[in-house]
């Protein structure tokens, strides 16, 4: 029986919750808060029952045995169970945004609430930041996600995007974003094409994205597009099977350009195609999905 486990840890207040939500509508057992010393008696409590599909989120509350956890999915992985690492993140300033909004205390606050006084805002922050330390090693493991501009919606359609991929192989992640809104802080691979041809300065294709075939008509009669596409699928294909032969689940490739609407989006669109036919490929586009303000 191949058993698969979701292990989802990140930063309070980056949608863990939701995740978690997610997850129990494709059909995984889902436990949250769960102390790590119990992580390997659960999964293998869970193996007796015969259950092939888990879900656990873990955050800092358990941050003196977190430690434990590199450990025991090294033995978990040596009984075949198939584990992909989930980590959600987002900016300080969004989770204090957050915090703030919703008044709820952060677990390592050292205030009683969450309001916004000078003080207290300064402890949320320094909260924030002991967290990132916390989990520092986790990150390093895992699959970021970047939850600052998601809607709940969204974030819950990329969770289950991601776990639809087979979990034994490599999956490909395309991204495309804007450069204004900063980069994806869960990025492998930035590449900058801002310096392409721009159709935002065509008025008739303003309005449209990369997806709208006038807009891809356009870019592909631009030979400096073209060339970015073959030199990023040129490097995507030197590397791809080193990172698969490292264990890597997910390779996220983002693509920036100012405004994350035609041109990166064009690139996406292209470049996932193009992989498709060899590695398991997903595409997202961050400025298309983003969260109203």
């Amino acid at each position: 029986m191949n058993q698969e486990l979701v292990l989802i840890t990140g930063m309070s207040g980056s949608g863990k919750s939701v995740a978690l939500n997610a997850l129990e509508d494709a059909g995984y057992y889902c436990v949250d808060n769960l102390p790590p010393e119990l992580l390997l008696p659960f999964v293998q409590l869970e193996q007796q029952h015969r259950a092939t599909k888990i879900a656990i989120a873990m955050d800092v509350r358990s941050a003196s045995s977190l430690p434990l956890v590199p450990a025991q999915l090294a033995h978990l992985r040596a009984l075949d169970v198939n584990i992909r690492l989930l980590f959600l993140d987002a900016t300080t300033e969004i989770l204090v945004h957050r915090f703030s909004e919703t008044r709820r205390r952060h677990p390592l606050s050292r205030q009683d609430d969450a309001d916004v006084t000078r003080d207290q805002q300064r402890d949320l922050v320094e909260a924030i930041e002991l967290e990132r330390e916390l989990l520092s090693e986790l990150r390093e493991e895992s699959h970021i996600i970047d939850t600052s501009l998601l809607r709940n919606t969204k974030l819950q359609g990329y969770i289950k995007s991601l776990i639809s991929a087979p979990a034994t192989q490599l999956t490909l992640m395309f991204e495309s974003f804007a450069f204004k809104r900063g980069i994806p802080v869960h990025a492998d691979y930035v590449f900058d094409v801002r310096m392409l041809p721009n159709p935002h300065y065509e008025a008739a294709l303003r309005p449209l994205t990369g997806r709208d075939a006038p807009v891809a008509e356009w870019l592909a009669t631009h030979a400096p597009v073209e060339k970015m596409a073959d030199q990023i699928a040129d490097f995507l294909n030197s590397w791809l099977p080193d990172l698969n032969q490292d264990h890597r689940s997910y390779v996220t490739v983002a693509i920036g350009c100012t405004g994350g609407q035609h041109r990166s989006v064009y690139l996406v669109e292209k470049l996932s195609e193009r992989f498709a036919k060899e590695w398991v490929t997903l595409k997202r586009h961050r400025e298309l999905d983003i969260s109203p303000t």
